[in-house]
């Protein structure tokens, strides 16, 4: 859902073996991502996951100034 919606640049998510984990949205600016925050089917799924799933959750939402990374070549 969060990839069809305007101003969506990309997510990182990593789960540890018995389910917590901690995912990462990117958005274009503040209003995407407030944009994406009041969509209807978000709107469910946020009261869902407060109702069946998480206990507990947190939420930053931050500027990434810089990334980058690094992949091994595979023939090494």
């Amino acid at each position: 859902m969060a990839a069809d919606q305007p101003g969506f640049l990309g997510v990182d998510s990593a789960r540890g073996a018995n389910g917590p984990g901690s995912t990462v949205s990117y958005g274009r600016d503040e209003s995407s991502i407030a944009a994406r925050r009041e969509h209807a089917e978000h709107t469910l799924a946020r009261a869902r996951g407060r109702e069946q799933w998480n206990a507990s959750f947190s939420l930053h939402v931050a500027k990434v100034e810089r990334t980058y990374g690094f992949t091994r070549p595979a023939d090494v």
